[in-house]
């Protein structure tokens, strides 16, 4: 049994990336996950690696049902991504991708804060160059945006580890909840990564000026690594309820009216996160199930979903809902992975998204949620407007677009076939997930009523829909870009901090400009005096040199005995 962390099998094996050439680098990266996959299968469960530091236990180790769910589909969709990336010819993405991936295996089977930090940390340094790697003014400048955002979470990490370490003398990361101070800054930092609202407009940024492949591997890991550490340290937390049901509905209004697909990707990544926040708000080994069910599943049909639009971004240049459409005559395979992506997400019955998401709405009524779970219902009708039937309308099915092109790369449709394949897999047989699950479960998806309920939730939606598109009345797709909060750091901010410098500009050179006038002053005096023609620069008599040292010594006698 092989006794270290298996996510660094990913980090370490990056270094050899840029080394490799060709096929023997490209296979490298499909390697590294297989080998973290089958560490991870042979080991117990437990605390097996432990190290003292600053006289404190750190857990690098800590293995148990949670930690493993979510190893196995990072490891998974990093499986995935790398075939689906298998054509690029360049290293750093590649690499960012392995560290990125390494590091947040690595921070789930932390059992302590300090480790987990440094792993959050890793994950903001090495995700931003998935971001950067597409070399335009827009990625560079979303990059910087991502990158202070989410160096701010580290920091809020690292005062609430410090403050919690000095009120209970422990970095143990079990259950932390909100009644501290460390506590608090502990939930903003989870907070931020998952996009809580009002903290999100990072990732509507700077997840579509990414690269192609940079998107998807960009959708598994940070927020997905945030719904594990709430799970971890915050279950049961009610306010965590609110925040959720909030998240799950506000996208919905910014994606109907979004034209960048990837944009409307990027906010119904917000909705989904909303249910498993709310589930873990509510805090029972039933909703904590449907948490990591749903986590489980939206990986890897947002990845679908993701690739599907990239390969046509890769194609066309472009993934603008109003120039796109009529591409399914000539790219029939991605249009058929893509419907199948919008099938999971919208939750139809046998695919994998019913049977993860069935299990929160279950918990929410169980526990007496009534408003909430309404909420999470009109949330999923408008899932299947924005996402289901959009994406593949505008993309595939709508007027014929301009664009002449042929189906994606073979690596591309292999790694959609994949993910499309454990979407109807889950759906189907759900037990293998629910195996799978941190607490035993005897949940069964396919009943009358769910499916009739569900059936009917999804006609009502998709009938809205074509009403809508008919009369004209649907949002019309613009070249645009829809700010929402980070108008306040985009506009007014922007304002505020050109104004600050030149304020302090201004501030400063009047400053410099009196210094160097009472410096050039000094100068002058010292000139005159100690210069060749000054006072003090002229040769004295010997008497005048005998009566002032008389002077000075009387002088300091006098002043010495008083």
């Amino acid at each position: 049994m092989i006794e270290f962390p298996p996510g660094l099998i990913l980090v370490f094996g990056a270094i050899l990336v840029p080394i490799l050439k060709g096929y023997f680098r490209l296979v490298w990266t499909l390697i590294l996950p297989l080998f973290a996959f089958l560490v991870i299968l042979s080991l117990p469960n437990g605390n097996l690696f432990t190290l003292n530091v600053f006289g404190q236990e750190l857990q690098l180790m800590r293995v148990d049902q949670l930690s493993r769910l979510f190893s196995y589909v990072f490891l998974l969709a990093s499986f995935i991504g790398g075939v689906y990336s298998f054509h690029l010819r360049e290293s750093i993405q590649a690499s960012a991708s392995l560290i990125y991936g390494g590091a947040t295996v690595g921070a789930v089977f932390c059992g302590d804060l300090i480790s987990l930090f440094v792993f959050w940390e890793i994950t903001a340094i090495a995700s931003v160059f998935l971001i950067l790697a597409r070399k335009t003014d827009r990625a560079r400048a979303a990059a910087i945006r991502y990158l202070i955002i989410q160096i701010g979470s580290g920091m809020f990490l690292f005062a609430g580890l410090i403050i919690r370490w000095h009120q209970t003398g422990s970095v143990d990361f079990g259950h932390i909840g909100l009644d501290t101070p460390g506590g608090l800054l502990i939930f903003l930092a989870f907070g931020i990564k998952c996009a809580f609202p009002l903290l999100h407009s990072w990732l509507v940024d700077a997840y579509p000026e990414a690269t192609v492949t940079g998107t998807v591997i960009l959708s598994i890991f940070t927020t997905k690594l945030a719904i594990y550490v709430l799970a971890r340290g915050f279950a049961g937390t009610e306010e965590l309820i609110w925040i959720g049901a909030i998240m799950a509905a506000f996208p919905i209004f910014y994606a109907i009216l979004e034209n960048d697909l990837r944009r409307v990707l990027s906010y119904s990544l917000i909705n989904q996160l909303g249910f498993m926040v709310v589930a873990i708000g509510v805090g029972t080994e039933m909703a904590l199930n449907g948490a990591a069910a749903h986590a489980f599943t939206h990986i890897i049909y947002k990845a679908l979903l993701l690739m599907s639009v990239g390969a046509l971004m890769y194609r066309t240049g472009t993934a603008l809902g109003n120039q796109l459409g009529g591409l399914f005559k000539s790219m029939p395979l991605t249009a058929g992975f893509c419907v199948i992506g919008a099938a999971s997400i919208s939750a139809f019955p046998f695919f994998s998204g019913f049977i993860s998401k069935a299990i929160i709405l279950s918990a929410v009524a169980h526990e007496g949620y009534f408003v909430v779970w309404l909420v999470l219902l009109f949330a999923s009708a408008g899932v299947l407007h924005y996402v289901g039937i959009k994406i593949p309308y505008f993309a595939f099915f709508a007027s014929q677009s301009e664009f002449k092109v042929s189906e994606a790369p073979i690596n591309m449709l292999i790694a959609m076939a994949l993910a499309a394949a454990f979407c109807i897999f889950i759906g189907l047989f759900p037990s293998v997930l629910y195996n799978l699950l941190p607490y035993p479960i005897n949940y069964i998806p396919y009943t009358t009523s769910h499916i009739l309920s569900q059936f009917l939730l999804l006609l009502f939606s998709a009938i809205a829909f074509i009403i809508l598109l008919r009369k004209g009345i649907y949002p019309k797709q613009l070249n645009s870009t829809h700010l929402d909060v980070d108008w306040l750091y985009r506009k007014p901010g922007r304002d505020l901090i050109k104004y600050i410098y030149i304020m302090t500009s201004s501030f400063y050179n009047h400053l410099g400009s009196n210094l160097i006038d009472r410096f050039e002053r000094f100068i002058y005096q010292l000139y005159r005096h100690h210069g060749p023609h000054g006072v003090l620069a002229k040769t004295w008599p010997t008497g005048s040199m005998v009566l002032w040292v008389a002077v000075l010594l009387v002088a300091y006698l006098f002043f010495y005995f008083i």
